[in-house]
């Protein structure tokens, strides 16, 4: 039986995988991703949410209004040790993204907030890249819209790479009380692929009470939604993993807490 936290990816077509607030069940959150074959294009509204585009492999020229922006992406593949390319588009846009070679896109969505921000498109020169943990805890961090960066009001996106047989989001930790700022409240989305693809890791979603304890087997393209509650993710021997998180909340602001049965490893 398929956890309802997990949306499974279609393994061929143009959709590969579709979160919208109402699937979710909740506020916030929204993403999709698909696959382009040249020349093709996807048309956007966003209208009362905000967007990140980011090109997770190949290149597209995407246009907002009547401006366009070309030859965005220079990856074969995700685990390609290169940050991506993306736009952000506020509330009240068309977006017109066409590929200009086969390519794997990310539409990353939230409510918009009243600041009415530009259209920027976001240099992978200036995405912040970091390690973070140790040993078989080490992962690698890009953050294309960190809660630090001004462009958006609620919208947050990252990357992270975690090397086979390794953990991620660990020691296990959360983010879904609105109290900072010991805790802030943010929806998340994984959307998770393997090398080689055929690969599989697990994430497991749960609360300290276990009023939801949800244990997903993921395999490539696939999502995890994260209502509320801790989701460490582990990748078996032999497959590296990488993941795109999305967040978004009430405010932009990322503050958790982590699991305190667990917490003693980091000291």
């Amino acid at each position: 039986m398929v956890s309802p936290l997990l949306a499974k990816a279609a393994s061929q077509g143009r959709e590969i995988v579709n979160v919208t607030p109402e699937r979710a069940g909740w506020t916030h959150v929204g993403f999709r991703a698909l696959r382009l074959k040249t020349g093709e294009t996807e048309i956007v509204e966003t209208g009362s949410r905000e967007l990140c585009v980011v090109v997770l492999t190949g290149t597209v020229e995407v246009s907002v209004d009547s401006q366009t922006y070309n030859h965005l992406g220079t990856r074969s593949s995700v685990f390609d040790e290169i940050s991506p390319a993306a736009v952000f588009v506020p509330s009240g846009k068309t977006v017109v993204v066409r590929a200009e070679r086969d390519s794997e896109v990310a539409f990353c969505t939230a409510p918009a907030g009243e600041k009415n921000h530009p259209v920027k498109v976001i240099d992978p020169a200036s995405m912040r890249r970091s390690v973070r943990g140790k040993g078989t805890n080490t992962r690698y961090i890009c953050d294309i819209l960190p809660h630090d960066d001004p462009t958006a009001d609620h919208l947050l996106v990252v990357e992270v790479v975690t090397p086979a047989s390794h953990s991620s989001s660990y020691p296990p930790h959360k983010h879904d009380v609105e109290q900072p700022p010991v805790e802030t409240l943010l929806e998340e989305t994984y959307y998770h692929r393997l090398n080689p693809p055929q690969g599989f890791a697990f994430q497991r979603v749960y609360t300290y009470d276990r009023s939801i304890d949800e244990a997903c087997a993921v395999e490539n393209h696939d999502v995890v939604m994260v209502p509320r509650g801790y989701h460490p993710v582990t990748a078996p021997h032999g497959y590296d993993l990488y993941y795109l998180n999305v967040m978004a909340g009430p405010n932009r602001f990322w503050v958790f807490k982590n699991d305190p049965d667990h917490e003693w490893m980091l000291k």
